[in-house]
């Protein structure tokens, strides 16, 4: 039998899209052969939902057409392979299937599969090996719905393309041509960006579902959607704006330092589109000029960094393996991308608790629901070890940016000492005001915002009247009126029965005198300090020289301002556009004076 004029297709030749164009060309004549085997395997894959399968369907039609018009003969021979055959294709089970047809046809073996060549060339198989003509990413279709504007391009059969363009925060949905995308278009944009991802090592097939394929193709991010998945074939293509530096983003020298002086845990949380993964890279890229080891995990991998940082995928579809690997690799910083299932926090949560830096980008619509997400998925007791900064991005911008503390206080709204518990206190990173605060009450979780207090105008005549009457049983006192019922009086340790009486009947006539609750306390000695201010275009700073670290108060005059912590340099800063700036603003003109006391 002449097998010069015989051929048998296998499943790479088919799926690559390379069968057709053998014929075309008038390399392959004569009689072609394809294995039953191929054919379970194609339609296996196409079930799945996956290109490959209905893009090697679409070539067995395809010669079924040119086998009409008398250019081949086509036939269909073989046994069909098991399920178990099918399910083990990986390990040679249908290749070797298609080997025998080709051995029992006398025929030419043509492949694109190289293992699959050499194999059969070791069994004296004549094969014809079509080598791929390698192509550029850059130089595929969608690359011409781009231009320097564009974020994503979104193309659907029988739909005008659509495109993103402008800049993060202002981006605007334009048309990019009148007439609407043809089905068999998309199709063979989807097949080369398939077989662009095979044919270079740095692209990715990310995620294959029934009906549906994710793709990194160099820094696009392509999601190729059809039936049943979505109601028609539909190709969708995002890529970052621009590549930032954390030096663009302006942020102060401070909250950089809290990036380097030791691993931390970081949420980037921001509404979709606003900029984190950006961000997100940027910081890792700064992390890295730092000094530190960093690797990204990432389903599908589209933060575009730098090539000393390895991007890793979930392994075996698994990212709790991934994070398995990086307990051992020992990285000093980790970037998650994305942070979205229960699964993701709880390994966000022990990959931090076991020592590494853990940075994770999620969305979050405000700063505070970043934390609120974590809530029944990682213990609250240890939430702010597992995250102690948010920053919040929003229009490409750093909006906000939160910190975390454990302490064990009486809940905001709160009054009575026997209601102190652990709470955790959301506070901002500059001004350290505390913005929410979140704890335990039965068996709820409470996620309370922290109203700063206003005082009414009655508040200080009262607190000096009260005050007056105390100090005719007292030495020294100090009065805080803390809300229309209740008032806080400190007195020294050693006059605290007299202020009480016998079985409390001072105290009880001063209640009743005054129609409020008072909660007698201890008045601790405190030292006090001039503070000296200085200040800058956005700052006043405060000295504070030899208390680093510590939480003071700050007093004008007698009147209680905030309790900020010290930064490790020494001093205060007091932002010049905040309320608490106008008030230090307002009593520096008339003269006042400030203290520190601790």
């Amino acid at each position: 039998m002449n097998n010069k004029l015989r051929y048998v297709i296998d499943t790479s030749v088919l799926v690559d899209g390379r069968a057709t164009p053998l014929v075309e060309e008038g390399t392959i004549r004569g009689t072609v052969i394809v294995p039953e085997s191929v054919i379970a395997e194609l339609e296996s894959q196409a079930n799945y939902g996956r290109e490959t399968g209905m893009v090697g369907i679409n070539e067995v039609k395809q010669l079924q057409e040119y086998a009409k018009d008398g250019f081949i003969e086509l036939k269909f021979v073989g046994e069909r392979p098991t399920m178990e055959e099918i399910q083990l294709s990986k390990a040679g089970a249908i290749d070797d299937k298609i080997r025998k047809v080709a051995i029992d046809e006398g025929a030419i073996l043509v492949t694109s599969d190289r293992v699959q060549a050499d194999v059969a060339s070791s069994k004296g198989i004549e094969v014809l090996f079509v080598k791929q003509e390698r192509l550029d990413p850059y130089r595929i279709k969608i690359w011409d719905f781009f231009d320097p504007e564009t974020m994503s391009v979104h193309l659907k059969e029988s739909v005008p393309p659509l495109a993103k363009k402008g800049k993060l925060g202002a981006l605007k949905l334009v048309k990019v041509r009148e007439s609407p995308c043809r089905e068999r278009e998309l199709r063979e944009m989807a097949q080369e960006i398939l077989e662009a991802a095979r044919q270079n090592p740095d692209c990715f097939i990310e995620i294959e579902r029934l009906g549906v394929t994710v793709v990194q193709l160099k820094e696009l991010r392509i999601a190729i959607a059809r039936p049943p998945f979505s109601d028609g074939l539909e190709i969708t293509a995002v890529r970052p704006v621009a590549k930032v530096s954390l030096d663009e983003y302006n942020l102060s020298e401070e909250l950089k330092k809290r990036f380097i002086e030791t691993q931390r845990g970081i949420l980037i949380a921001g509404p979709p589109g606003a900029g984190k993964s950006t961000f997100a890279a940027s910081l890792a890229e700064y992390l890295l000029g730092q000094g530190y080891i960093v690797k990204t995990m990432e389903s599908p991998r589209d933060l575009i960094v730098k090539d000393e940082i390895t991007q890793y995928s979930p392994l075996e579809g698994n990212m709790a393996l991934t994070a398995d690997i990086l307990l051992l690799v020992r990285p000093d910083y980790t970037i998650y991308d994305e942070v979205r299932k229960t699964s993701d926090f709880q390994i966000f949560a022990d990959m931090r608790l076991a020592g590494v830096g853990m940075i994770g980008v999620m969305h979050a619509t405000r700063p505070i629901d970043a934390i609120q997400r974590m809530l029944g998925r990682v213990e609250l007791g240890v939430i702010p070890q597992v995250v102690d900064t948010i920053v919040f991005i929003e229009a490409g911008k750093v909006a906000e940016v939160y910190e975390l503390e454990f302490t064990v206080k009486v809940p905001y709204g709160m009054y009575e000492e026997d209601l102190s518990r652990p709470v955790i206190e959301v506070r901002t990173f500059e001004d350290k005001e505390v913005k929410f605060e979140i704890y335990t009450y039965g068996e709820e979780i409470i996620v309370m915002p922290v109203k700063k207090k206003e005082r009414k105008k009655s508040y200080g005549v009262i607190e000096k009247s009260l005050e007056q009457v105390v100090r005719k049983y007292v030495s020294e006192a100090k009065v805080e009126l803390i809300s229309d019922r209740k008032a806080i009086v400190m007195v020294p340790e050693n006059e605290i029965p007299r202020i009480l009486g016998r079985k409390g009947s001072n105290i009880t006539a001063i209640e009743k005198e005054f129609g409020i609750k008072i909660d007698v306390r201890e008045l601790k000695r405190e030292n006090k300090i001039e503070a000296m201010v200085d200040e800058t275009a956005r700052y006043y700073i405060i000295q504070a020289l030899g208390l680093e670290k510590k939480t003071v108060d700050l007093y004008v005059d007698g009147t209680y301002l905030f309790s900020p912590t010290v930064s490790s340099k020494g001093y205060i800063r007091v932002r010049k556009d905040k309320e608490l700036g106008k008030i230090l603003a307002e009593n520096m003109e008339k003269g006042r004076k400030l203290y520190i006391v601790f």
